[in-house]
């Protein structure tokens, strides 16, 4: 019960194979109050109100584009759970031309500014909104989801490679001015690639999971185990932990090739 007492918004939930979902479950489970949020069209698309009845959230619609829309989230969400927010789940993005198989060599640039603003600005935009209204309480904490190709290029991943390096930005940017001024925390997960809806919409995203599941000690981390972390990130036990972007990813990130994989083309090489 290492959240019980405290409030939380957890953005991004579509169906079970999403980790909003499972940090929604783990939540609820560890004693929180929460409220879910998503884009209306996502929330048309998902199963979002099984997940409320479970955890007995309400939910409250919200472009996260919108300033208006989160504006209004930040101000029901008090309303709601009887105080300010200890902590925000932001797990949003989206990629027109990855949706649309544009290379990236060839990116469409209206495109390519929806996915920063959903998938980067969305976050430095949710972070303003609970700023000027003062809705996340002292050693708060904000959780956004990233990943290795904000660091690293991976060809299949286009402009959203882009928009998380950007997002990671706006962690240690924002992180700075909310953690001097209201002790607030805002940090980065970045996670394994994970079978969720949006992950299996990736051409050729099986094969890149088992190549990265060989290469880390550990084998990829679960949506799962994610929650999990982001349980710790939410707690008071990482109140020192801000402005980082911290690699959920079974030692992957650290990893150059692992003896699985060498063998692998050893055999290939053999015939």
């Amino acid at each position: 019960m290492i959240l019980k007492g405290k409030r939380g918004i957890i953005s991004g939930a579509l169906d079970a194979n999403s980790i909003a979902w499972k940090v929604a479950q783990k939540a609820h489970a560890q004693g929180a109050k929460i409220v879910l949020t998503n884009a209306p069209v996502a929330m048309r698309m998902g199963e979002i109100k099984k997940l409320s009845t479970e955890t007995g959230a309400e939910i409250i619609p919200a472009d996260a584009t919108s300033m208006e829309d989160l504006t209004n989230l930040f101000t029901k969400s008090q309303e709601i759970l009887g105080g300010k927010i200890d902590f925000v789940l932001h797990s949003i993005g989206m990629s027109p031309n990855i949706r649309k198989n544009i290379p990236y060599t060839e990116l469409n640039y209206d495109y390519f500014m929806k996915s920063l603003d959903i998938s980067a600005l969305s976050l430095h935009k949710m972070l303003s909104a609970a700023y000027k209204i003062d809705a996340i309480s002292e050693w708060g904490s904000v959780v956004a989801l990233s990943y290795i190709a904000a660091q690293r290029t991976y060809p299949f991943y286009t402009d959203m490679a882009d928009a998380k390096a950007a997002l990671e930005s706006i962690t240690r940017s924002f992180g700075y001015h909310y953690g001097k001024a209201k002790k607030v925390r805002v940090n980065t997960v970045s996670q394994s690639p994970t079978k969720t809806t949006a992950g299996n919409g990736i051409k050729g995203f099986e094969n890149f999971y088992n190549v990265a599941d060989s290469i880390s000690p550990l084998g990829n981390a679960s949506a799962d185990s994610c929650a999990d972390f982001c349980m710790t990130l939410f707690s008071d036990f990482t109140r020192m932990v801000t402005m980082q972007n911290l690699f959920h990813d079974g030692g992957y990130s650290n990893t150059g090739i692992s003896m699985e994989l060498m063998e692998i083309f050893e055999k290939g090489a053999g015939k």
